[in-house]
């Protein structure tokens, strides 16, 4: 029996006097405890797809949906406002992509779990606390009780989806969508979100609607699969045909566009480049009226790393470990005790003044390129910054030659220094900072999480580039990611840290070969075991 039946679906957006379409005409069909999963690259038309059967589409900017859209046999498409709203509190529930915006910060983890309950099922207050509490319970959030009066910030990204689905469930939905449910979260902590999303499935005999770009997910979730492109369906079947058969081309290049390989090891003597020894970053804690120091959380507690010359290190951990303190520490961006070497030369007690002109040779990359790069700064006046920071180039049109010579290497356009970065794709604006940082000829390079929000296919587009310019340029990177499969394929040696103490580290090949401590073999069988059934033998 089809739970959820589309047919046709079409959606437009407004945009100048003309129209962008996002969705062309797609049917698929939901059954009875069936996981569904729509899978696509950024752009593809899946979450206007969710939102269209949600009937949440922004109502000034879209067209649409037009079509048929049939839950229980009912359509959905043109239905009273009060008909949809029930249907979305008792029918259909959801689950969006970023929970630290889909939450409100204003309000506490019991107001926004008990409005629904409140609203749709009439409790009492009293009763809706007592399910609040019960739904917390079923997804897992430790300390349940003690959480209701906290506010989304106080919480952590897998707590906040755990209650992001407690909401989601707690009128007991025939239908659950799941929108990169994920993405935003580390390797161990998304197989716990999916293994709960799994439970919850049999548990409550719901039907899943996943959208995501992540073919081991969906290998992993899903009963049948949806593949969608420029906003068609190309392709539909069965997961495992899917994947041991697939019949379109472009199933075929997302399934080939997974982190593969290795960055190569060649063998012969490098120079070091950065080094920390004993490395620290304490942070102080005060409590009191007067504000006096009670103690210090260890953020980097005594971490000693080596990178060398053509040489990549991946710096793994899950968030919160000290990953990111770490690479800002080594770049002198915090403050820090121990040791910090470069190039032989201590940085720790240098004078800023002193600090700035090795800035031009220690650059770092950011997670997120659309919060890093300037929304009013055109592409070239972005990275001509750091030129004209460091009196590189002695006129304008020099400064171009180089700006222009930068964005071809990346594989962009030279006639995209006009643009803007909202004109930008995620991989695009991921390309111009690291022109940003490349223009200035580093030697040493912090790339904090750069493909973490990318898909799989751009993943690989930026690995591959960066492997390119490690080698034409001999550039030292200390790699920050806690994607074991991205970490794989670009680092020549890995450093496990937890509660910023390393627990591990050595060669890449060794590290994933013979994991010996138990963190480390947690968070490879997170990675590979949990999402893709991948043996032991296959990690490397």
């Amino acid at each position: 029996m089809n739970l959820l039946r589309v047919r046709g679906l079409e959606v437009s957006f407004r945009m100048g006097e003309g129209e962008v379409p996002a969705v062309r005409g797609i049917s698929f069909d939901i059954e009875k405890g069936e996981a569904f999963a729509l899978v696509g690259e950024s752009g593809a038309g899946k979450s206007v797809t969710a939102l269209s059967v949600m009937s949440l589409l922004p109502p000034k900017k879209a067209i649409g949906p037009s079509g048929s859209i049939l839950f229980r046999g009912k359509e959905l498409v043109g239905a009273p406002e009060e008909e949809i709203r029930k249907i979305r509190g008792e029918g259909i529930g959801m689950i969006f992509q970023e929970p630290m915006t889909s939450l409100n910060p204003l309000h506490t983890v019991e107001k926004q779990i008990s409005e629904s309950l409140l609203l749709y099922a009439e409790h009492s207050r009293d009763e809706a606390r007592a399910q609040t509490i019960e739904l917390l319970k079923i997804v897992r959030l430790p300390d349940a009780e003690q959480r209701l009066s906290s506010y989304p910030h106080q919480l952590s990204g897998g707590q906040r989806q755990r209650v992001m689905i407690a909401m989601a469930l707690a009128n007991e939905p025939e239908l659950l969508i799941a929108d990169e449910p994920t993405t935003a979260l580390d390797v161990t902590i998304q197989a716990e979100i999916l293994e709960l999303l799994k439970d919850l499935q049999q548990r409550f005999d719901m039907s899943l609607f996943l959208i995501t770009h992540d073919l081991n997910i969906v290998r992993r979730m899903a009963d049948r699969v949806g593949v969608m492109r420029n906003g068609e369906i190309v392709e539909t079947g069965d997961v495992e045909r899917i994947f041991s058969d697939p019949g379109h081309e472009y199933t075929r290049y997302l399934l080939e566009s997974e982190p593969k390989g290795t960055p190569g090891f060649e063998t012969g003597e490098r120079n070091i480049v950065v080094r920390s020894e004993n490395l620290k970053v304490y942070f102080p804690v005060y409590r009191g009226i007067l504000r006096r120091v009670k103690g210090y959380v260890k953020a980097v507690d005594g971490i000693t790393v080596e990178v060398k010359e053509g040489r990549t290190v991946g710096l793994v951990g899950e968030s919160g470990s000290g990953k990111t303190t770490f690479g800002l520490a080594l770049l002198r961006l915090v403050s820090s005790s121990g040791s910090i070497l470069y190039e032989g030369r201590e940085l720790q007690g240098l004078k800023s003044r002193r600090v700035r002109p090795l800035r031009r040779e220690m650059q770092v990359v950011f997670q997120d390129p659309y919060e890093s790069l300037n929304p009013r700064l055109t592409v070239g006046q972005i990275v001509d910054e750091g030129l004209r920071a460091h009196r590189i180039g002695r006129t304008s049109d020099e400064r171009l030659r180089l700006i222009e010579e930068v964005l071809d290497e990346v594989g962009l356009k030279p006639s995209y220094i006009h643009r803007y970065p909202h004109e930008f794709s995620g991989g695009e604006r991921q390309r111009i900072s690291i022109a940003r940082a490349l223009v200035l000829r580093p030697r040493f390079l912090v790339l904090d999480e750069p493909t973490s929000a990318l898909d799989r296919s751009i993943q690989t587009q930026i690995i591959d580039l960066l492997l390119q310019l490690q080698k034409r340029h001999n550039l030292a990177y200390l790699f920050i990611s806690h994607d074991l499969r991205v970490v794989r394929a670009l680092s020549h040696e890995i450093v496990v840290i937890r509660e910023g103490v390393v627990v591990e580290q050595g060669e890449t090949r060794e590290i994933f070969k013979n994991p010996k401590h138990s963190y480390t073999k947690t968070l490879i069988k997170a990675a590979f075991e949990l999402e893709s059934g991948e043996k032991k033998s296959d990690y490397y």
